[in-house]
């Protein structure tokens, strides 16, 4: 993994709470080693469309990353390393 300054996950950090459904994701990914749109939208009482697209947002900034994208539908995600560090900075300052 690349050295990520501290500024840069704070920035990443503030990214995420902006907007609720990257919150909600990033949250729910805490419980799981790998996941799948449909069940964090069962989970969290939300649209599966509305978090496929904070899916995508994530992965646009290496938050997570898809470990099937060869697939069309039942994608498995990962938080990558940079995305465990803006979980943890969002544990310890923001939530």
């Amino acid at each position: 993994m690349d050295q990520i300054s501290e500024n840069s996950i704070d920035e990443l950090a503030k990214w995420v709470i902006s907007v609720d459904r990257r919150l909600v994701l990033m949250e729910t990914m805490k419980g799981h080693t790998v996941a799948k749109a449909s069940d964090i939208a069962h989970e969290t009482s939300r649209s599966t469309q509305n978090i496929s697209h904070a899916l995508k947002e994530l992965a646009n900034k290496d938050l997570i990353e898809c470990l099937t994208p060869e697939k069309a539908t039942w994608k498995k995600y990962v938080l990558t390393d940079k995305g465990k560090a803006v979980l943890k900075r969002l544990d310890e300052k923001y939530l």
